[in-house]
């Protein structure tokens, strides 16, 4: 009998990401270390974007600008935006003395860099969304550097809707479904265990006598 797109789909899953990866309720001794908090810490910093950036969105740069409270989000947003970017190269660097492109999670590698390289767009969109002096000065000196790339011509840095839409809606889903994606391989392969030690014992052995 042939499989209909759920069951197919249904299958994948179970095949691919099962329950006791995908939801585990252990986690090997290693990951007590610290180093392996600074990706969590970066999703958390995500997460208070979003709920910062939609509060935002939703009163507009009018509001943040004048408004004492608004002045207190827009703050709360640029400082989640700082957290952001420092535990994620954290992460990443962490994880590159790990090599945690090691047993077949080369696409989990690649998939976090994508997702930094596409945060630092997000963060340029962000500054020139500001509706300020700041804003126009980095367009303005942005512009000459996006046209030389070729791009200029759909892309206009100084086009405060362009820019305000691509940053609030556009960026926002590809960045969450880099994420999803990233998260899941995460869970589908596990956490990658440290280097094996001087004298070749692994992170749950005891060094060779």
């Amino acid at each position: 009998m042939s499989k209909n797109l759920t069951r197919t789909m249904r299958d994948w899953i179970e095949n691919n990401v099962p329950m006791d990866h995908l939801l585990p309720d252990t986690l090997p001794i290693y990951v007590n270390s610290y180093v392996y908090m600074f990706g969590i810490l970066t999703l958390g910093s995500f997460v208070w974007l979003i709920v910062t950036g939609t509060v935002l969105a939703i009163f507009g740069p009018q509001w943040w600008h004048v408004s004492p409270v608004g002045h207190f989000f827009n703050s709360m947003h640029f400082w989640s935006v700082q957290a952001f970017f420092f535990f994620m190269v954290l992460h990443l660097w962490a994880q590159f003395m790990m090599a945690a492109w090691r047993g077949g999670r080369h696409w989990t590698w690649i998939g976090g860099w994508v997702l930094f390289l596409v945060s630092i767009v997000a963060g340029l969109t962000g500054y020139l969304s500001q509706n300020n002096f700041d804003s126009q000065w980095i367009g303005v000196q942005g512009k000459d550097a996006i046209n030389a790339t070729g791009v200029g011509g759909f892309f206009n840095l100084l086009n405060f809707g362009q820019m305000y839409g691509l940053h609030i809606f556009v960026i926002p889903l590809v960045l969450v479904f880099f994420l999803a994606f990233h998260i899941l391989l995460v869970r589908k392969h596990g956490v990658v265990e440290p280097l094996p030690n001087e004298e070749g014992a692994g992170p749950n052995e005891s060094p060779r006598s």
